[in-house]
């Protein structure tokens, strides 16, 4: 039986995903031996693995260059891909919010500038959050850290993930609307899906039984 390949995240959710994976029963040790490699091959019937940025996941796996990938729900609503969504993995829990400078709380939303200027990493979810508030925004799409864009005048808030708050209140920022939220997911390429369907149920049985063992999912 041909094993299958998986696409994981860089950054903030790789930790958690070795250790998930890992109490699945998957050998991830290569992967956690050696921090410059990108593709792991497949050893037997251990999955192969390719690390990605989280929104080139989707990417990876929508080309059939990987049969699944773990990623953030916040990438499957802000950059929609045709893959399948398998299980909630219960983990990389966010929350998407608008934020504003403190002293603009109470401001928020009648006595702020009609036409609000929003900096943000996640335009279509902006967009379409606002349009259904029936607000005019000018989004100002950055890469970097947004918590600066309000404090240097850019704009006069953010859209943007947290956690625990607490870069914000670094940066005297308070949340003042939640838009969405969500947690990393499991998603599949859709010919690997039928090709492929009994290895991937086996992956989605072994990371369901693992959720007991963490926090609840949103």
């Amino acid at each position: 039986m041909t094993a299958l390949f998986l696409a994981l995240p860089t950054g903030r959710l790789l930790p958690e995903t070795l250790d998930r994976l890992e109490q699945a029963g998957i050998d991830v040790r290569a992967v956690r031996a050696d921090g410059r490699r990108l593709i792991f091959p497949p050893q037997g019937e251990n999955p192969g693995f390719l690390l990605v940025k989280p929104a080139d996941v989707p990417v990876y796996v929508e080309a059939g260059c990987a049969d699944a990938g773990i990623v953030g729900k916040d990438v499957l609503l802000e950059t929609p891909r045709n893959v399948c969504e398998l299980v909630d993995l219960g983990y990389g829990f966010w929350r998407l919010v608008v934020a504003v400078p403190a002293e603009k709380k109470k401001c928020w939303p009648g006595d702020l500038p009609l036409n609000l200027r929003i900096a943000t990493k996640y335009p279509r979810l902006a967009e379409t959050y606002f349009t259904r508030r029936g607000r005019a925004v000018e989004l100002i799409y950055l890469h970097g850290s947004l918590e600066l864009a309000p404090r240097a005048g850019l704009a006069d808030g953010i859209v943007d993930l947290v956690a625990t708050g607490r870069t914000l209140a670094a940066n005297g920022l308070v949340e003042v609307e939640e838009i969405t939220r969500g947690s990393a997911r499991l998603v599949a390429n859709s010919i690997s899906f039928r090709t492929k369907k009994e290895a991937l149920m086996r992956l989605v049985a072994k990371l369901e039984e693992t959720k007991g063992r963490g926090e609840g999912h949103v």
